[in-house]
Order: structure tokens, then sequence, then C-alpha cells
């Protein structure tokens, strides 16, 4: 009888606490409520990365993007990305905002090197010298200065009047180059110049996105050690004429302990 009570009062104390466990917890790989949307260009489908979806076709989205890794790490209600290879502001604009609504709670975006054509730059730097670098890196600088505050802030308008109450994250560009280091291929000089065209456009984003009440998530510092020319894991393809689309943009090292770190810290 002394064993039945004790059995007795055993399993109601194991009882107790597993249902104060549960009411802590809550259940397991419970899915938070956003409906989380991804817009962008390359950077954000994540060319480079690997693993595209057969849906995306030229859009080239990975399943090692930072969206996606997002997704798949928190489960939010519902997630879908619209992020493409090439992408603009303007395209953004025309063929990707649709796929926001007024039910949209979470919302990530990385454009705005296209408008000032970080490819056509890469290519001129790559093939034709310091001189035809500089040249070109100047001129985009102008035309960043010059247009694209104005052109993302129609991009982020759009998001506001399309998703009213959803949190916005805007995320920037790693710069290329650790300089300093002993690195074949462009000089120094060009180096330099291209990681000051990619400042100017990450600031000019970051003030822009600031100004419509968005937040941005700046990548710069997480990829430090791991830029192009620096003694650690690359993150950044460098020139691949292989398959010259997926230079300079992030591996999937790269969207994964640069990329996504950085966006989960400020998304949630």
């Amino acid at each position: 009888m002394r064993k039945s009570r004790l059995a007795t009062l055993a399993i109601s104390l194991v009882t107790t606490v597993a249902a104060t466990l549960a009411i802590a917890v809550g259940p397991a790989q419970a899915a938070p409520a956003d409906h989380y949307v991804a817009l962008g260009d390359s950077y954000s489908s994540g060319v480079g990365a690997g693993s595209y979806t057969a849906e995306s076709g030229s859009c080239q989205r990975s399943t090692n993007a930072y969206p996606a890794l997002y997704a798949a790490a928190v489960r939010p209600a519902s997630y879908r990305s619209v992020a493409c290879s090439g992408a603009t502001t303007s395209s953004v604009v025309n063929t990707q905002l649709a796929a926001l609504s007024s039910t949209t709670s979470l919302v990530s975006i990385t454009v705005g090197g296209n408008d000032v054509g970080f490819a056509n730059i890469m290519t001129t730097c790559v093939l034709y010298g310091t001189t035809e670098c500089v040249a070109a890196v100047q001129a985009a600088e102008d035309k960043a200065r010059a247009e694209l505050p104005a052109l993302l802030r129609t991009v982020y308008t759009g998001i506001r009047n399309r998703a009213p109450s959803a949190r916005v994250v805007v995320v920037g560009y790693p710069v290329f180059y650790q300089l300093g280091t002993v690195c074949v291929g462009l000089s120094a000089t060009s180096r330099a110049k291209i990681n000051e065209g990619i400042n100017l456009v990450d600031d000019i984003t970051r003030s822009a996105a600031q100004a419509a009440g968005f937040t941005f998530a700046d990548v710069r510092s997480q990829f430090v050690g791991h830029q192009l020319c620096s003694y650690g894991e690359k993150w950044l393809h460098a020139l691949n004429f292989a398959n010259l689309g997926i230079s300079y943009h992030p591996t999937a090292a790269g969207q994964s302990g640069g990329y996504y770190p950085v966006f989960r810290s400020v998304a949630g």
C-alpha cells in the first residue's frame, strides 16, 4: 500500500512538472505570426550561393540566400521571395511590390547596386585597367548622388503603401576588398575606388531607409576578414570567367555567415 501511494505521488509530480514546462516553453518549433516577403536583387535572391529553386528560373533564388535561411530557421506563418537577379529599383516597383499586401508583416530588400551599374563597373575594371576603372566608379558615384535617393524613396514609399504595418529591413552590400594586403589582379588604386563606391551606395541607402522609417541592416563589418584579398575564408566570389554571373556575389558561406546573422539580429 505504501509503495502504491509513493508511485501515485511520483506520477503526479512528474505530470505537474511536465505541464509546467509545457506552459513555460510552449509548443516545439512554434511558428511566429509573421507574413514575410523578400524583395530585391541578386544579393537577396542568392546568386552565387547555389541550390537555386526550379520555379525561380533566371531570377536564381537560392535556398542558401539570407531570406530563405531566415524562413527555415524562424518558420514564419508565410514566406515568399520574389527577389530576382538583375533587379533595379524600377523592376522592384513594377514586378515585385505586388507580392505585398496589408497582411504582410515583415519585408526585406537589397537593391540599388544595379541602378548604378555594379556589373558594368567590375567589367570595366577587370578589362581596361586602373584609369578606366577609377573613371567608371566615379561616374557611378556621381549617378548615385544625383539619382539614387529619389529612386530608393519611390521603392520605399511603394512598400509602405502596400504593406502599411510591416517591419521593413533594408539590407546593404558588403565591401568587396580588404585593402593593405598583397593581392593579385586589380591595382590597389582600383580596389580602393571600388570600395569607396560601395560605401557610398550603402551610406545613401542607409539614409534613405532611415528617412522612410525602415531599419538598415549593415553587413559591411560582418564581412571584414572574409573579403577578396583577405587572409580568411572568402565569402565573395572573385571574377569567374566560367560563370561570370556569380562574380563578386556572396558564396553560400557569405549568405549564412555574413548576411543571415545581421538580418536575423534586426528582423527578430
